[in-house]
């Protein structure tokens, strides 16, 4: 397998194991958030892609720290504390109710007792996760790709991250709708949001966009192989109509946002300069037509 492309996977082969996928990321993003500080925009509750999968990083409990890394080379949820105690998780074909009390059961095993949330967030069937025995394929492959996918996705976005000297989100994983998000600031508040999102408060929501914004990132939806996406909030007039965007992109008004299909990323001659410009150009287009201030936008 090539390592160093631009990893394909179809959303259809491997949906009910992102569905999945997607509720265990939550348990363990909903345990990282019982225990870290709370920081603006819930930057406290994402995981991060790391060299073998999706981790929370070091959480603090009592004097030491804890982490939880989805390792997806040797499938298993790794749960690590400072004192150099470990358990593991296997990650295989199970329902969701059998992996949550199986990470509950190891998180107290090691001494970091903990109590969620324990129903998920931003779907539209919110099976507590103790009762849900639906959700349980796991096609180790196919969460190894996304994971690849998260990898690449990444590093692109992060080289945009130098060109901005406003303040801006770090490249992280939001649980809540399973994408992979960056997301720059103006400076200025914004109207409060109205929320909309599926089993989640409209706290969550305003607090989120508390401040007006441009934000891009990637999910496994809405496109074949899934999609890139850009948008603003508030939304300036004229932002659906940008030109001069790659081939494929396109501005769906359901959404709210440009969806770029990754495979019109993927096979591209040079996937990462088609990539690089949807992201520069949605920016800039936010950026413009909303009338940031000039020291808030690129070198």
């Amino acid at each position: 397998m090539d390592e160093t492309g631009w990893p394909r996977l179809k959303v259809a082969d491997w949906v009910d194991t992102r569905d999945t996928l997607h509720l265990w990321t939550q348990i363990v993003g909903k345990v990282r958030m019982a225990h870290a500080a709370p920081v603006n925009h819930w930057w406290h509750v994402t995981l991060y892609p790391s060299a073998r999968g999706l981790t929370t990083t070091a959480v603090p409990y009592g004097s030491g720290a804890f982490d939880a890394e989805f390792d997806f080379i040797d499938h298993q949820l790794r749960l690590r504390t400072t004192d150099g105690r470990s358990r593991a998780v296997a990650l295989e074909p199970k329902p969701v109710s059998v992996f949550y009390a199986q990470t509950m059961a190891a998180l107290t095993e090691l001494g970091v007792p903990t109590t969620i949330h324990a129903v998920p967030n931003e779907v539209e069937h919110a099976i507590p996760f103790a009762e849900d025995d639906t959700h349980a394929a796991y096609d180790p492959e196919a969460a190894r790709t996304f994971w690849r996918q998260l990898l690449r996705a990444e590093q692109v976005i992060s080289r945009l991250r130098t060109e901005f000297y406003g303040k801006a989100s770090p490249v992280h994983f939001f649980w809540g709708a399973m994408d992979l998000a960056y997301t720059r600031f103006s400076g200025r508040i914004a109207p409060p949001h109205p929320g909309g999102a599926p089993n989640c408060p409209p706290s969550v929501m305003r607090e989120g966009y508390s401040h007006e914004l441009a934000s891009c990132g990637f999910w496994p939806g809405g496109g074949e192989e899934g999609a890139f996406y850009a948008y603003a909030y508030p939304e300036p007039p004229g932002y659906a109509d940008l030109a001069g965007l790659p081939a494929g992109a396109r501005y769906d008004r359901a959404m709210g946002e440009y969806l770029l299909p990754y495979e019109s990323v993927a096979g591209a001659p040079d996937p990462d300069a088609v990539l690089g410009a949807f992201l520069r150009s949605t920016f800039a287009g936010a950026a413009e037509l909303a009338g940031w201030d000039h020291q808030t936008r690129t070198r």
